[in-house]
């Protein structure tokens, strides 16, 4: 959250605030949400006050008390930037988006960058750079070009750095690219947006279609619920005979795709191979698999390796 959203302008609201969240802290969400209350009575116009506020509700078991105030949070903030239409449709009141906000995505990963690594390797056992390097090596090819779609701090690049000539790597938040650049094995990293048409993008602001003999993306696609957008922006980027290796969170026997209480997305493997069978790549492994846990329990994903035609 940046530093104009924490602070709602008055010093009295502000306090309340903290009170309010040391009382959520310590398990008191009912009287926390009580307190906001009353800090937005002193600054109703803090978008970032309603959305705690509607959390403290949410956690006190008072969904249609939390769905008014996720409603006025929304109203404030209509870029979304603290996601609250995923909050809402979780809670029954609208249709679930087909992507979450650009804007929410950038703003949780720019916040996030500092202490993704650790929370999520070492606090989380994420695997999925590795398993994913795996199934690349397993082809016994060199490439000539690899883009890392969504590649956050870096963490795939290491790992596939080795097989590759030039490596790419583009992500929506500015603070996790500055990251992977502290690693120094990416060759070019810039800022695209994956939800958006292919030539609005970024993908092609620096490089020609068609450049891409591996295209990977780790743990990115359920930060997207339809996936016809990203497979457009793959199947320009990819080169004729170029493998596609990536992961989602497994959304089990549906035909499609959910929202799950994380705010992340789960895909079906039927939805993915319908829309990779669309776009013309042949599978050619498929492999379920713990990706990493969350609230101390494993989430299951499925693991990709597709080859475009030559």
């Amino acid at each position: 959250m940046q530093p104009h959203q924490l602070s709602s302008g008055d010093v009295i609201a502000d306090r309340r605030a903290d009170y309010a969240r040391m009382l959520e802290e310590g398990g008191e969400p009912e009287a926390a949400a009580e307190l906001m209350e009353q800090a937005l009575e002193l600054a109703p116009a803090w978008a970032a006050g309603w959305y705690r506020l509607a959390t403290y509700r949410e956690k006190a078991g008072r969904a249609e008390a939390a769905i008014e105030a996720y409603r006025s949070t929304l109203a404030l903030d209509p870029e979304d930037v603290f996601g609250s239409a995923l909050k809402l449709a979780l809670l029954g009141d609208g249709a679930t988006p087909d992507r979450p906000p650009s804007r929410y995505i950038e703003r949780l990963f720019d916040d996030y960058a500092e202490r993704f690594e650790t929370s999520l390797v070492e606090k989380l056992d994420y695997t999925v750079p590795q398993k994913l390097a795996a199934l690349v090596s397993a082809t016994g090819r060199h490439y000539a070009c690899a883009v890392d779609l969504g590649c956050g701090t870096g963490l795939l690049g290491p790992e596939i750095h080795g097989r590759v000539g030039r490596l790419e790597g583009f992500d929506l938040s500015q603070n996790m690219l500055a990251k992977a650049a502290e690693k120094e094995v990416y060759d070019h990293l810039a800022q695209a947006d994956l939800s958006l048409a292919p030539d609005l993008s970024g993908l092609f602001a620096d490089g020609p279609r068609g450049r891409a003999d591996l295209v990977t993306a780790a743990d990115v696609l359920m930060y997207l619920g339809n996936l016809e957008s990203v497979f457009a922006i793959i199947d320009d980027l990819a080169a004729a005979g170029a493998d596609l290796a990536f992961s989602v969170e497994d959304a089990g026997d549906s035909d499609g795709f959910h929202l799950a209480p994380s705010l992340r997305y789960a895909h079906s493997e039927a939805y993915v191979s319908m829309l990779l069978s669309r776009h013309g790549f042949e599978i050619l492994e498929i492999a379920k698999t713990v990706i990493r846990k969350d609230g101390g329990k494993p989430v299951a994903g499925i693991l990709f390796l597709t080859r475009k035609p030559v």
